[in-house]
């Protein structure tokens, strides 16, 4: 596939006439080398409100993308600009790693708990918009691996961050619990909030996001509006 540029991937020209930074977050010519082997070369990308994902081959760059969004992965040359937080709480990111280390010995609400103490959340609020009220109570050691999963969805988002980065959310779970996955994000990605999400899974890709990063040997091959992406490529889907 070309390199494909278009407006969703450089900052709003109409925003930045009156001086206004973009909604949402920007990153600007950013590179990341491991042992010298550039990752993510040369990369421009805006991420407005809603959903974004991001796809490609194994190996094209997209985990590194996701850390250098979150701040785990400092980028070699290039900058990254994100939202502050609104209601002050000072959490402008939520983020779900691939390995989410949930301590042993507590509770779903108990672990969820101590996070929204430090971010002004609400526990049980977040436990429901997984579909995990029932296991509330449950230690975190006996929930299978996909209801740890979507623990971790709403730990990232917990406290309403802007931005919200989710690292293969459908990771382990059954079809039926990948599809409530992606319906938690995309219902997340409302107006004011970014959520950007990394995923194989590309027919809940079609189903849920909004627009869509294709990364190909760590530099942009496509990125959009997936209904223009689709048009551009005369594809139906983005498995296509």
């Amino acid at each position: 596939m070309t390199e494909y540029s278009s407006t969703e991937v450089t900052p709003d020209s109409e925003s930045q006439s009156d001086g206004a930074e973009p909604d949402g977050v920007v990153v600007n010519d950013l590179t990341r080398t491991y042992g010298g082997v550039p990752v993510l070369d040369s990369v421009s990308l805006a991420f407005g409100p809603g959903l974004t994902a991001v796809i490609g081959p194994n190996g094209s760059g997209k985990s590194t993308l996701l850390g250098a969004l979150a701040g785990t992965v400092p980028p070699i040359t290039g900058e990254i600009r994100r939202p502050n937080a609104e209601d002050g709480s000072g959490r402008s990111i939520g983020y779900l790693p691939q390995q989410v280390p949930f301590r042993e010995g507590f509770t779903a609400r108990e672990t969820l708990a101590f996070y929204a103490r430090l971010v002004d959340g609400d526990p049980d609020a977040a436990l429901a918009s997984v579909g995990l009220s029932d296991a509330a109570d449950k230690p975190v050691e006996d929930l299978s691996g996909g209801m740890q999963r979507l623990l971790g969805i709403a730990q990232a988002m917990l406290g309403d961050p802007p931005l919200v980065v989710l690292d293969e959310p459908a990771s382990g779970l059954d079809p039926g619990m990948r599809e409530r996955a992606f319906r938690t994000a995309a219902t997340h990605a409302t107006d004011d909030v970014a959520v950007v999400v990394r995923t194989h899974t590309l027919d809940l890709v079609d189903a849920h996001a909004d627009r869509g990063v294709m990364l190909a040997r760590g530099r942009v091959a496509a990125a959009g509006d997936l209904d223009a992406l689709r048009d551009e490529y005369d594809v139906d889907t983005t498995a296509a």
